[in-house]
């Protein structure tokens, strides 16, 4: 593979195709390099500089590394931008493209970005929500919605989805990935770049997904934004790797580097990751972006001593466009002439921009995007009933003591921060999402129970308390016959430099909890969060305890569907939630050690892996979940016992509606290779399917697992399936007890 690269470059650097030598590109792919290659030949070396920097659209001056101010118009003119980070804003993407067509030498169109990462309009609930509700296609369906309110916003790429595993609550942009396991997160990475760029990423209503953050980003130590990160490359391939190659493997059009260091290197200079891993390994033929700024900022890691040392690092790593830092724009041409990076090198960068600038449709007609009705575009009913459905199925019932559902005619007090705020209940990163169409669960509860019987009252702030704000809750708490308290977070501690130490509700809030508890009411914890929470206070004092997450545009309604039984609750944890913030990074996955505890249900203190304090177990685990039904999950059957590596494990169990409402639950198989040439985790999620079954019906599942995916990163750091004995679990979340075993052989 690695001769095959190096003589592709040597022959784009000749001018000459590489369609016939690269037999594994697509018949689009291979149109779109014939093209590039076409367009190079006519290229000045600085014009193909020009399309490697990113800036921003929205700001009429960009100060570059050197100091130097650039105005954003004469840069498109002169060719000196290949991409512009823009809003959601048709007219004036359309001016920004107009002078790159008409005004620069050759009019290279524009590929204009954005964070589009759960909805541009319409807003989903946060990514992490979403996980939850294990539908891969209602989040395939909700990317889908999302690109083509994009293309109609002017925009023709965008940067998601995050495919970063992360077991840590306390970093903050654990909100916009799918949680701790690499399993489901692969499932959900390969949904959004299906939903974003469809069969075809020249059609009008694509865009091109990126994959990030490439890589490791989600560990980052103490759980503290852009931090370090720092684990072996056997773990690095084990659990954080799968996401993105899945994301690849599906088509992802490009990749953003992460902030973070990987291995000592960061990752926009690592050559191991962006070359070797992504492009060797991977097979990936698209372009890679750094994050903002992330290319001057080496300087800070210290791995450079100055722009011009990080722009030949990033060159030399294969990273093709530098985002707003402009150390590329500043310093590539004088490096070609020094010989530290070549031409041919360059040649090869700007031709992979080129394509997918090609592939997107770009040079036939590069204002489609924008062209359509927004009016007819936005916010359409049948998606907004799609993010109420995928709201209403992300939302986690953790405790429920004959609270919920709450009947009609129930008198119900609707207390606290987030029970009619807008902006909160739409998260982070809400690109063109619009607070005032956000429908809150107090607009919702008065239309599904009667304004008559919501009693409202506010409390007090997220942090701060409102004078007398208690004393009035208190009193329409007293007025009614169940007590509802949205609490947890606002919406803007989810996402981007948002980490924090303590993930315990604020005490104002617990404050207010403890008021309320002494009228004597049921009392339901309606939880606001991007992230899993030490909530062993709520889940002591709450009757029922539903995780609304932050739900996005069709929170409201979902919340209605839920309290009120219209739909049975049925999503399931992708994050942990720990007993306290010392668990934290808590996960499912864990190893095992020479000395596991006893009892990991008790604290200890015998010399095995426990705490002294707190059990070693956590408040929930991940994949629980529960409803207004119960499941049961009997006769499981291991239906191959023992399978040849390269053929299937086929596992069945039956599940019945034991209940008497009809209901949905996520079937979840997990595995443990019991003996293998590295250390294995307790459990990997390794299968589940989501099903409906009305009251009283059963039905029996059958799981089909491929030897491959048994594959483990080996001491050599190879991954590969072995010959061994396996135990099997199915049931409802990582503690399922239904056991079966199998063995692999040669």
């Amino acid at each position: 593979m690695k001769k095959l690269l190096l003589s592709i470059i040597t022959i784009v650097a000749a001018g000459a195709s590489v369609v016939a030598a690269d037999r594994r590109l697509s018949a689009e792919e291979a149109e779109a390099f014939r093209f590039a290659d076409g367009l190079l030949r006519k290229m000045t070396l600085q014009e193909k500089i020009g399309q490697l920097q990113q800036f921003r659209a929205y700001t009429s001056d960009v100060t570059g590394p050197d100091g130097e101010p650039r105005n954003i118009d004469a840069a498109i003119r002169n060719g000196e931008v290949g991409s512009l980070i823009a809003g959601c804003q048709p007219q004036h993407n359309h001016r920004l493209q107009r002078i790159a067509v008409e005004e620069s030498r050759l009019g290279i169109p524009l590929i204009l970005g954005c964070d589009i990462i759960h909805g541009c309009r319409i807003t989903f609930p946060e990514n992490l929500a979403m996980s939850c509700s294990w539908d891969i296609q209602a989040i395939e369906q909700s990317a889908r919605i999302a690109a083509e309110e994009s293309v109609a916003s002017g925009l023709n790429w965008t940067f998601s989805p995050m495919c970063d595993i992360s077991a840590d609550p306390r970093w903050g942009r654990v909100s916009e990935g799918a949680g701790e396991d690499p399993y489901l997160g692969s499932k959900i990475a390969v949904a959004m770049v299906r939903g974003y760029q469809g069969d075809d990423l020249s059609s009008d209503k694509t865009i091109a997904a990126c994959v990030k953050h490439f890589a490791a980003y989600g560990a980052p130590q103490a759980g503290r934004e852009y931090h370090t990160v720092d684990m072996s490359e056997m773990m690095f391939r084990d659990r954080y790797l799968p996401p993105y190659a899945a994301a690849v493997k599906a088509g992802a059009a490009t990749v953003m580097t992460s902030f973070n260091d990987l291995m000592g290197v960061p990752a926009s200079g690592n050559r191991w990751l962006l070359y070797d891993v992504l492009r060797e390994e991977l097979g990936f033929r698209g372009f890679v972006v750094s994050d903002y700024t992330s290319i001057h900022e080496m300087v800070a890691h210290g791995v450079v001593a100055d722009g011009k040392e990080a722009a030949e690092l990033s060159l030399n790593a294969h990273l093709n466009m530098d985002m707003v830092s402009g150390d590329y724009l500043v310093y590539t041409e004088k490096l070609v002439r020094e010989g530290k990076v070549s031409e041919k090198l360059i040649n090869q960068l700007c031709r992979e921009v080129l394509a997918v600038k090609y592939r997107l449709g770009l040079f036939d007609d590069p204002f489609k995007y924008g062209s359509q009705n927004q009016e007819e575009a936005y916010f359409r009913p049948e998606n907004l009933a799609v993010a109420r459905k995928l709201a209403a199925e992300s939302m986690v019932l953790l405790k429920n003591e004959d609270a919920l559902p709450v009947a009609e005619g129930t008198k119900i007090a609707l207390i606290g921060p987030f029970a009619d705020s807008q902006g909160d209940q739409l998260g982070s990163w809400i690109a063109a999402g619009d607070a005032k169409r956000s429908i809150t669960f107090r607009k919702a509860l008065e239309e599904r129970y009667g304004a008559e019987n919501i009693l409202y009252a506010k409390g007090c702030e997220a942090e701060r308390a409102i004078e007398g704000g208690v004393d009035e809750a208190v009193k329409i708490a007293s007025q009614a016959d169940i007590v509802l308290v949205s609490m947890g977070l606002p919406g803007w501690h989810s996402g981007e430099a948002s980490a924090r130490s303590d993930i315990s509700v604020p005490a104002v809030q617990q404050e207010l909890l403890d008021a309320l508890k002494t009228t004597g009411r049921k009392i339901v914890v309606l939880l606001s969060t991007g992230r899993a929470m030490d909530i062993r206070n709520e889940v002591a004092k709450a009757d029922a305890v539903l995780v609304t997450w932050h739900g996005g545009t069709m929170a409201g309604p979902a919340v209605a569907d839920i309290i009120s039984g219209d739909k049975n609750p049925s999503g399931h944890l992708t994050l942990t939630f720990p007993h306290s913030v010392g668990q934290v990074p808590i996960h499912y996955n864990a190893k095992n050690t020479g000395r596991p505890s006893r009892n990991p249900y008790k604290p200890a203190a015998n010399y095995t892996s426990t705490y002294i304090d707190i059990p070693n177990v956590p408040l929930f685990p991940f994949g629980y979940g529960l409803s207004y039904t119960q499941f049961e999950y009997s006769d499981l059957k291991v239906l191959t016992p023992e399978v040849k590596i390269g053929g299937t494990v086929k596992v069945s169990v039956k599940v019945k509606n034991a209940g008497e409402r009809d209901g949905d639950d996520v079937a979840q198989l997990y595995v443990r290779d019991l003996v293998a040439e590295t250390t294995r985790p307790v459990r990997e999620l390794k299968g589940f399917e989501r099903l409906s079954l009305k009251a009283g019906e059963e039905r029996v599942l059958t799981f089909e697992i491929p030897t491959s995916e048994l594959a483990y990163c080996h001491r050599d750091n190879t991954v590969r399936e072995d010959a061994g004995e396996f135990k099997v679990w199915v049931g409802e979340d990582s503690n399922a007890s239904l056991e079966g075993e199998f063995a692999l052989k040669k």
